[in-house]
C-alpha cells in the first residue's frame, strides 16, 4: 500500500479494518479513531491536519466496508 494521508478516507477505513477486525466502527470515539489512524505503517501525514469531518468520513466509510 502506498502512503496514506488524511484525504484516503476510504484507504484508512479499509486499512483500519484489517487491523482491527473485532471493532465496531458505529461506537469509536474520535479520539481512538485519530490514534489508530496516526498509527498505522502507511500512514504518513499530519497528526495535526485531522479534523472531525475527516474522521467522521473515515467512521462513515469503515461502517460501509462492513456492510
Amino acid at each position: 500500500m502506498d502512503e496514506l494521508k488524511w484525504t484516503d478516507t476510504l484507504e484508512i477505513a479499509i486499512a483500519l479494518d484489517e487491523v482491527h477486525p473485532d471493532v465496531d466502527p458505529q461506537y469509536i470515539r474520535f479520539t481512538d479513531l485519530h490514534a489508530w489512524v496516526t498509527r498505522l505503517p502507511e500512514f504518513t501525514d499530519d497528526p495535526e491536519r485531522s479534523n472531525e469531518k475527516i474522521l467522521e468520513s473515515i467512521q462513515m466509510n469503515w461502517l460501509e466496508e462492513r456492510e
